[in-house]
């Protein structure tokens, strides 16, 4: 899906923006635009990490639809109740306070990557988090082609068939655990000695008979044409050459965390240990005006769904 031209910046303060254009941006851009306010959204692009899933079944109302087609569906709906969009990269938000009117509402400026500047009253903060990458050959391009991110999104895909779990601790055991029902064959690729996490977890997993850890190993590249066909692993201490061997799997689920970028709000908002922006029931942030929704908040589930019911509390919450 190739972006609509940008809109130029201005002077004139809007309403809101609302950085990021997946489930929370887009459909906190639906509920500002339709309760009457001048809403912009800044986004890189349109899905975020929606993109990389082509067939989601967990989405009320849809048996089966493309990530691509959903968050189209969500764009043009905004667009229809008059959201704008400007499709840059946010770098910096500050507030802008007039010296000769200090009781004035304060603004909040804007600046991207394009050297555009926007005003706005408030802000919706929707940018998601990134998933660490194995960062290996072939990695990228079977993105969406058998190599997953999430495990609960992906998993029904993968019914009868190998998988293999890259990572470590609970987040990697969660995906494992989940799988074991669906997978005909689940491996666990850990660089540690034993499993890390929880006992009773870890025990659990040992006791399934489709289950089998492969310790001491990482992944050295995910191998494919037009799908993942195998990844090839090697010790992870020695990691010569000659210890690598080849898994045939049909999925690789790759649990290594997220990566939150919010170090352009750390000094404007409340984060928690994980950079997660903190956010209460109402979405609000620790700054006035200033809201956030979806994987970017400190919200433990990290699903379409969730992403757009936050995003359209922190509309709700803005207007009020």
């Amino acid at each position: 899906m190739l972006p609509s031209p940008s809109r130029s910046s201005s002077s004139e303060p809007l309403d809101i923006i609302i950085i990021g254009g997946a489930s929370a941006g887009l459909c906190a851009a639906l509920y500002t635009s339709r309760q009457g306010l001048r809403t912009l959204v800044i986004t890189k692009d349109i899905g975020g990490q929606a993109l990389f899933t082509d067939d989601i079944e967990n989405y009320p109302a849809f048996d089966h639809i493309g990530g691509i087609e959903l968050m189209n569906k969500f764009e043009h709906q905004a667009k229809s109740f008059g959201t704008e969009f400007a499709y840059e990269e946010v770098i910096s938000i500050t507030e802008e306070v007039e010296k000769n009117e200090p009781t004035k509402n304060k603004q909040f400026k804007i600046k991207t990557s394009n050297d555009n500047e926007y005003l706005a009253l408030a802000i919706i903060l929707a940018f998601g988090k990134t998933p660490r990458d194995l960062n290996v050959p072939g990695e990228q391009e079977l993105k969406g082609k058998g190599i997953s991110y999430c495990a609960v999104c992906d998993g029904p895909l993968f019914k009868q068939k190998r998988v293999a779990v890259v990572g470590i601790g609970d987040p990697s055991l969660d995906a494992a655990l989940f799988l074991k029902g669906i997978a005909s064959k689940v491996y666990i690729i850990h660089q540690t000695n034993k499993p890390i996490g929880s006992e009773e977890t870890i025990q659990l997993l040992k006791n399934e008979k489709n289950i089998s850890f492969i310790s001491n190993s990482v992944v050295k590249s995910v191998i494919g044409t037009s799908k993942v066909e195998s990844v090839i692993v090697s010790d992870a201490k020695t990691n010569p050459s000659s210890s690598e061997s080849k898994l045939d799997v049909d999925g690789v689920f790759v649990e290594m965390g997220y990566i939150s970028k919010t170090d352009f709000v750390k000094d404007l908002v409340q984060l928690n240990y994980n950079k997660e922006i903190r956010v209460d029931k109402y979405c609000a942030t620790s700054k006035q005006r200033i809201f956030a929704a979806g994987d970017v908040t400190d919200v433990p589930y990290k699903q379409a769904v969730v992403s757009a019911g936050q995003g359209s509390i922190a509309a709700l919450s803005a207007y009020n």
